[in-house]
């Protein structure tokens, strides 16, 4: 029976997210509120609230995501790979699927923009970048095969990957080729990680 409620979570959850992106991609995300996608979705403003903390992560519900993958990582490598290699390789994973946490999905720019046009997404995307230095330091913490400066650590990969992660972001909505896109991101990340290489070494 609880297997069956948490999948029927799920499934709410899911369909919440889905309608509230559909809503703010073609309205705007300041345009449309809370009860909006309460209604669309046909669930009350409580069980939104159930399933998510705060307006904004009804559109970067997918952010979280990032969290756990980024632990699996740090918990599930060969003892002859550090963090700092098990990350570079994560990351060039997530960009070779692509992964919708790449940024490289083609079709993202309706959802980039969306982004880039709120102060409270772009506000909730700092925000997130902190809880994901905090969480990783904590695994890095909880790691004894770890002997660094957790903290120091989490910070620069975090910066790093957000840097190039923006140039993306940005470059996706100037306009340019995606498959170009695609190689620049790749090479930033090659840059961003040997830069942090010789640093953290």
């Amino acid at each position: 029976m609880a297997n069956r409620g948490d999948r029927g979570g799920s499934r709410t959850r899911a369909r919440i997210a889905a309608t509230a992106t559909e809503m703010f991609l073609e309205r705007g995300f300041d345009e449309v509120t809370v009860a909006d996608v309460a209604a669309a979705a046909g669930v009350s403003k409580v069980t939104v609230f159930a399933h998510f903390d705060r307006k904004e992560d009804l559109l970067l519900d997918r952010l979280p995501g990032a969290i756990d993958i980024m632990r699996t990582v740090i918990r599930e490598r060969a003892d002859d790979v550090t963090p700092f290699e098990a990350l570079r390789e994560a990351a060039f994973g997530l960009a070779a699927e692509p992964h919708p946490l790449s940024g490289l999905l083609e079709g993202a720019e309706p959802f980039l923009r969306t982004v880039m046009e709120s102060p409270a997404l772009v506000a909730r995307f700092r925000a997130f970048a902190y809880e994901v230095e905090n969480a990783l330091a904590d695994a890095l913490d909880a790691d004894d095969r770890f002997t660094g400066d957790s903290a120091l650590t989490a910070a620069l990969i975090v910066a790093a990957y957000r840097t190039v992660a923006v140039d993306t972001a940005r470059r996706r909505l100037a306009g340019g080729d995606l498959a170009e896109i695609r190689a620049a991101h790749r090479e930033r990340l090659t840059s961003a990680f040997e830069v942090l290489a010789n640093g953290l070494a």
